[in-house]
C-alpha cells in the first residue's frame, strides 16, 4: 500500500509538471524504479505510459477549451508522431541508444542556452506558416520527436514545445497545448507496444492515472492563468533538470 501511495504522489507531481511544459517522465520513471527496483524496466516503462497517457490526454482536452488550436495542422502532426513512435520503438529493438544517451545532455544544453539567449522567444504567438505548410512542418516535428520518443524518450514533451516555438512561431502557451496532443499520440503508440508484450501493471497504472489527471488539472490552471511567460520559466527549469538527469545517467551512473 505504501508503495502505491509513493508512486501515486509522484504521478500527481508528474502530471502537474507535464501539463505545463512536459517532462513528467523525469519525475515518475525514477520513482517507479526506486519503489520497484527488481522489476523489469520494460514493465516500469509500460506502467508509466499507462498512467501518463491519461494526463496528456486530459491536458489536451482542457487546453483545447481555452486555447485556440489549429487542428488541420496538429492532427497530421499527431498522426506522424504516432507513426514515428512505432518506428522508433522498432528500431531500438535492433540498435542500442547508447550514442544518443551520451549526446542528449549536450542537445538539451543547446536548447536551454538558445532559449535563454533569445529572451523574446515564445512570448508572442505569431505563427510563421499557414495551411498545408504549417501542417507539413507540424508533421515533420511529430515524425522526428515521435521517433525519438519511441527510440529513447526523456524530454519528449519539452522537445515538442521547443520546436513548436522555434519552427512554427507559437508562444509557449500555444506550444504547450499543441505538444500535449502529439505527446498523447506517442504515449498511445508506446502503450500499445508495451501492453502487447504484457509489460503494463494495469492495477497500478490506473491508480497512478487518477493522480496524474489531478496533477494535470492543477498544472493547466496555472498555465492558463499566468500565460506564456510562466510556461517559458517552467520550461527553462525542466530542461535544466533534464540536463542534470540525463548527464548523470550518461556519464556518472
Amino acid at each position: 500500500m505504501l508503495d502505491l501511495v509513493v508512486v501515486s504522489l509522484a504521478s500527481l507531481f508528474a502530471g502537474f509538471v507535464d501539463a505545463i511544459v512536459g517532462g513528467g517522465g523525469l519525475i515518475l520513471v525514477p520513482a517507479l524504479f526506486g519503489v520497484f527496483p527488481n522489476t523489469a524496466p520494460a514493465t516500469l516503462f509500460g506502467t508509466n505510459k499507462g498512467a501518463a497517457i491519461w494526463g496528456t490526454g486530459w491536458a489536451t482536452l482542457q487546453f483545447a477549451r481555452k486555447v485556440q488550436m489549429n487542428w488541420p495542422a496538429l492532427l497530421p502532426g499527431a498522426g506522424a508522431a504516432l507513426a514515428g513512435s512505432f518506428a522508433g520503438a522498432w528500431v531500438v529493438t535492433m540498435v542500442p541508444p547508447d550514442g544518443l544517451r551520451r549526446a542528449l545532455p549536450f542537445i538539451l544544453l543547446g536548447v536551454l542556452l538558445y532559449t535563454l539567449a533569445r529572451k523574446d522567444l515564445g512570448r508572442e504567438h505569431a505563427p510563421r506558416f499557414a495551411g498545408r505548410s504549417e501542417a507539413a512542418v507540424a508533421a515533420g516535428i511529430g515524425l522526428l520527436i515521435g521517433f525519438y520518443d519511441g527510440f529513447f524518450g526523456p524530454g519528449t514533451g519539452s522537445f515538442f514545445v521547443f520546436l513548436f516555438v522555434r519552427l512554427l512561431g507559437y508562444d509557449f502557451l500555444h506550444a504547450s497545448a499543441s505538444a500535449k496532443l502529439l505527446n498523447t499520440a506517442t504515449n498511445f503508440a508506446a502503450l500499445v507496444l508495451f501492453a502487447w508484450k504484457g509489460h503494463v501493471w494495469w492495477h497500478i497504472a490506473l491508480v497512478m492515472a487518477l493522480a496524474n489527471v489531478a496533477g494535470s488539472l492543477a498544472g493547466i490552471r496555472l498555465a492558463l492563468k499566468h500565460g506564456a511567460g510562466f510556461v517559458r520559466g517552467v520550461f527553462i527549469v525542466v530542461v535544466g533538470a533534464l540536463i542534470l538527469k540525463t548527464g548523470y545517467d550518461a556519464f556518472l551512473r
